[in-house]
């Protein structure tokens, strides 16, 4: 049952009494605890397990004082439903033994079986469900995030195959996409019905885009798994990832509740190029959080005087929580967010 609801009301752009927090990658290897558990299983062995995976997400609930949980899984999960054959190599990221590279490549995907392929994550939502205090978000990879590993075979800091598809087969693409934005919005809904209470798409590397090739070869998959959801009525987030604040003002007509920020944005002219449709989410850099005690606090305190401008604000980080980011420097962050936030709301810091 949820008690603690600031992040859904933040989401939707309700008064609260002070700034909701989570964090990126909150479940994870800045837990002495939860490195213990990857020394005996994989990621994916973790997911497949979901008293185990309902366990590492509870975590930082317990640990950190967080306002939200976010499950835990890998935008990959679902990838295996549809034809994709993968491992999530150490120190590499996810490596496809079959890529996408051609349209009969792109034919053999078949559509999502949640029910029968994906049954211990719908499996951990619902202990979830019924164990957490605050609201589970679950998440999704974006079209092109997917595609961009699925096309590439591992993780790419150039993107060359992938861009080299959609410039040079544009048809093909827009199948590969469209076949992806139907898998993100059908694992997105099974999750909703199983109990989550926030969605968010991670769109972790289409700033590698310029805006005007987002627009036309991204956009619309992006804009039809939100129109597929919105139905249901829970709050929806679009994180566009890093580097992505040139994509900003394409953002406007989404059906969501939430647009998530990386660090290079400022709140202020990300709201601004968003048309202050949204609650915006952001955006510390993540390794602000290598600093004294002292400076982090200075950076959250800038942030949050800049986010508690406008109603719908979620503190959070630009990015995912690097491994060696300091558990007890978060657990004070968080207790910090909370204390500021509630002394200048009661302030009147805005309506």
């Amino acid at each position: 049952m949820t008690n603690n609801d600031l992040f859904l009301r933040a989401c939707r752009g309700e008064t609260v009494e002070r700034i909701p927090v989570w964090y990126m990658r909150q479940a994870g290897r800045y837990d002495p605890d939860y490195r213990k558990i990857k020394e005996k299983y994989s990621l994916l062995e973790i997911c497949k397990q979901p008293e185990l995976a309902a366990e590492v997400t509870l975590m930082p609930i317990r640990k950190l004082g967080v306002d939200a949980a976010i499950l835990y899984s890998d935008i990959m999960n679902p990838v295996a439903s549809i034809g994709i054959d993968f491992d999530i190599v150490k120190d590499v990221g996810p490596v496809i033994h079959n890529p996408v590279r051609s349209a009969s490549d792109v034919d053999r995907l078949t559509p999502i079986d949640v029910e029968g392929d994906l049954a211990h994550v719908i499996e951990t939502i619902k202990i979830l469900d019924r164990e957490l205090t605050v609201p589970l978000i679950t998440f999704a990879g974006a079209p092109f995030t997917l595609a961009s590993y699925i096309i590439e075979g591992r993780p790419s800091k150039s993107y060359i195959r992938t861009k080299a598809l959609m410039y040079s087969e544009p048809k093909v693409w827009h199948r590969l996409m469209g076949k992806l934005a139907e898998m993100a919005a059908t694992y997105l809904r099974a999750h909703i019905q199983s109990g989550a209470k926030a969605v968010q798409l991670f769109d972790s590397w289409v700033g590698s885009l310029a805006p005007h090739d987002f627009k036309e070869f991204v956009l619309p998959h992006v804009e039809s798994i939100f129109a597929n959801l919105s139905d249901l009525d829970v709050p929806k987030i679009y994180f566009p990832g890093v580097s992505s604040g040139e994509l900003l003002p394409h953002l406007t007509e989404l059906k969501v509740n939430v647009i998530g920020l990386d660090w290079r944005v400022p709140l202020s002219e990300g709201r601004r190029r968003i048309g202050h449709k949204f609650a915006i989410q952001g955006n510390l850099d993540p390794y602000v959080l290598t600093a004294p005690t002292e400076v982090i606090h200075e950076h959250a305190r800038r942030l949050l005087d800049e986010g508690m401008k406008e109603p719908g604000f979620i503190f959070n980080l630009g990015h995912g929580l690097y491994p060696e980011a300091s558990l007890d420097k978060l657990r004070e962050l968080t207790d910090f967010i909370h204390l500021y936030s509630e002394q200048q709301l009661a302030a009147g810091v805005n309506s």
